[in-house]
């Protein structure tokens, strides 16, 4: 019996000559927040892309919540209680904020709609009402009717959370949500991470070492394509190893 929602082992990815990925065994215990960290080229999003199911790899095998997921489409993934924000922003600028929701409400299996029926679904009360509660969950619900495109950085990386929230997730894989925004916004991305924590499990790739150490239960790094460390925030910051890969130049 294990109380792993996510398990990863011997995962490994070449493009031509490069080994991307090395054998990577790795774990996210349910309701934890766990941050993947490392330096550029270390492999991470390349790692988050198998977890979402974008690639899929060349050895090794992905357990979600107890089954077999390696070879599942990403939708398939998504529907099995895996939702993904980007490192860009990754919504529809050209609808209001509540409609991106609301599109997303309407892709889960129980929704009761399909995408081919956009227009009567605009008449189901219950998906829009859903779709207001996920925006407030995020600190949106001012901004329903603001088009996407003319909500600020910070919001509609926001607006993506409110997005992956919808789909009902069990794990949520947040890859740089910091990314482009500034310290006032980044700060309200971190209490919102907090947030979320208490609901949802949550795996955070992140430059932002503050933030890390601040949100993560436990944090694992990779080096090269290989996993060196993983352990509590300060394991890993009194870690050897992972100070001269990468730490000492953020401490």
């Amino acid at each position: 019996m294990t109380d792993n929602l996510l398990e990863v082992a011997g995962l490994t990815r070449r493009f031509a000559a490069v080994e991307a990925l090395k054998a990577v065994d790795f774990a996210v215990a349910a309701g934890e927040v766990h941050a993947l960290i490392g330096p550029n080229g270390a492999g991470k999003t390349t790692f988050i892309h198998h977890l979402s199911g974008a690639l899929l790899p060349d050895a090794g095998q992905i357990r979600f919540a107890g089954r077999d997921v390696t070879r599942l489409s990403m939708h398939e993934r998504v529907r099995a209680g895996m939702a993904r924000s980007y490192q860009i922003t990754n919504v529809f600028l050209g609808l209001a904020a509540l409609d991106n929701v609301a599109l997303a409400v309407q892709g889960r299996p129980d929704a009761g709609s399909s995408f081919r029926f956009w227009r009567p679904v605009r008449r189901e009360a219950r998906l829009f009402d859903e779709a207001r509660e996920f925006l407030a969950q995020v600190g949106l619900a001012a901004k329903a009717a603001t088009l996407a495109g003319n909500l600020s950085h910070g919001e509609q990386r926001a607006l993506e959370l409110a997005m992956a929230l919808a789909t009902q997730p069990q794990l949520l894989l947040l890859d740089e949500p910091m990314a482009g925004t500034g310290p006032e916004e980044s700060a309200r991305m971190v209490e919102l991470i907090e947030h979320l924590a208490r609901h949802v499990t949550i795996l955070l790739v992140e430059h932002d070492m503050d933030a890390v150490f601040r949100l993560a239960d436990r944090i694992s790094v990779l080096e090269g394509g290989e996993l060196i460390c993983t352990g509590t925030p300060d394991e890993v910051r009194n870690d050897a190893g992972v100070r001269r890969a990468y730490l000492g130049d953020h401490l």
